[in-house]
């Protein structure tokens, strides 16, 4: 029988979701803030994911050197994720544990420190992290390639933002963030797993009702033009490796045409999940995987569509083979998907692309954790019957339907093509 879910909204405008599970006693709670690299403005670019940072710096109530200790004591293990549109934390714990998961989120969604000694010592630890970042091929392409497929829009911006923000945003800069965002009436608590539904209900308005309600929070309201020719980019740099991404510009996740578009993916490079939470499954039946990989002129190849508030992107990464070129391989990949604008798909095709998206999102929602995760995660770019409907609506598409958004959005004149074009030089 499957497990219902219930919705309560506290006054100060709390979204809390839970769902029974008692399949193990284990629970995960997933804290979700609307705000991400989508919120940020030229000069504070990388804020949001430096305030989810500070949020593992500790309260008065939960210090900072005695956080981690204290979750793993319990058996328990969390963490937090930034993205375009949301940022994220959660903790799997043993059942009968996970009221420190509770009081802690309660407690972190209003009194972190932002201690100024804190704020410094992570400055240098994102700096890093960005120049880390900034070695691999493969981020430097893709920042290159955002830049070209967005002119106004924050999602040309990298989640971990820009080397000059990152060197001048300001402890008051974090705080004023958090203190903007990390309000209930601009959150949602997903809990899913071995409880009672009433007492957790209760637990959660314990220790949340009093949280003051924020102001509305600001929103982003720069629409990105269309674009209206091809935006080529070639990016030279250290290594032996040639790569090829490609990015078109698709409709956000509530949009009609998210369905046949996931068909069309799992078709082309193999499923990809909806969700941060996906799992793997062999793309070998896909075409793009027969043209590229099977006829040698790629090492790999992948694909994905990400659910987002804003219309985004379908984004395919090619490795190139050491003895072919980023050119051989662009006219593979033209080729397959002219032929995908042809003709339309097999009805024998559509159905096994069809299967292997239902099987990763199948495999996606099994364990306590991920079903929890997907709680929160739909209310970010739609509500959770957008995840209830998931596998209706996909079973709907068409062999037509894949050709038809394959004419549309597949077009040379709305995608960015990229190359990443090695000097073999490593130092």
């Amino acid at each position: 029988m499957e497990a219902t879910v219930t919705k309560h909204i506290l006054t100060n405008g709390l979204l809390i979701i839970l769902k029974e599970i008692h399949t193990a006693p284990i629970i995960s709670q997933w804290v979700w803030y609307r705000v991400g690299s989508r919120n940020e403005l030229p000069g504070i670019t990388g804020i949001s994911h430096w305030v989810e940072h500070m949020q593992f710096k500790g309260t008065e109530e939960f210090p900072n050197n005695v956080l981690d200790k204290m979750i793993s004591r319990e058996g328990g293990n969390w963490n937090a994720f930034t993205y375009l549109d949301w940022t994220t934390y959660f903790e799997t714990m043993p059942a009968d544990k996970i009221d420190l998961a509770l009081r802690l989120e309660a407690d972190r969604m209003q009194n972190s420190l932002f201690e100024p000694h804190e704020v410094n010592a992570e400055r240098t630890v994102i700096i890093s992290e960005r120049q880390g970042s900034e070695n691999e091929p493969l981020f430097r392409l893709t920042e290159a390639l955002h830049k070209a497929a967005f002119t106004i829009h924050p999602y040309r911006n990298e989640v971990i933002g820009e080397m000059d923000d990152l060197r001048t945003i300001q402890r008051e800069d974090l705080y004023q963030h958090y203190r903007t965002y990390y309000v209930p009436n601009n959150a949602v608590v997903a809990v899913a797993g071995d409880f009672d539904t009433q007492e957790m209900l209760t637990r959660l308005q314990e220790l949340y009702e009093n949280v003051p309600r924020g102001d509305e929070t600001p929103q982003q309201e720069q629409l990105e033009p269309a674009q209206t020719e091809e935006q080529p980019v070639r990016v030279e740099g250290p290594g032996e490796t040639t790569y090829v991404k490609v990015f078109w510009h698709v409709p956000p996740a509530v949009h009609e045409d998210i369905w046949a578009l996931t068909v069309m993916g799992s078709l082309l490079t193999g499923p990809s999940s909806p969700n941060i939470i996906g799992g793997g499954i062999s793309n070998k039946t896909s075409r793009l995987y027969q043209a590229l990989v099977d006829k040698e002129l790629g090492v790999s190849v992948g694909g994905g569509l990400y659910s987002t508030i804003d219309p985004y992107l379908y984004t395919v990464t090619i490795v190139v083979r050491p003895d072919r070129t980023a050119e051989q391989v662009a006219a593979a990949l033209d080729a397959e998907i002219q032929r995908l604008q042809d003709s339309p798909p097999s009805q024998e095709d559509v159905s096994r692309a069809v299967k292997q998206a239902r099987a990763l999102f199948a495999y996606g929602t099994e364990s306590i954790t991920n079903q929890a995760a997907w709680l929160g995660y739909a209310e970010m770019f739609a509500d959770y019957e957008w995840f209830e409907q998931y596998l209706e609506k996909l079973s709907t598409v068409t062999a037509r339907d894949v050709q038809r958004v394959a004419r549309n959005y597949m077009r040379r004149e709305n995608r960015t093509l990229g190359f990443y074009l090695p000097t073999g030089n490593n130092g």
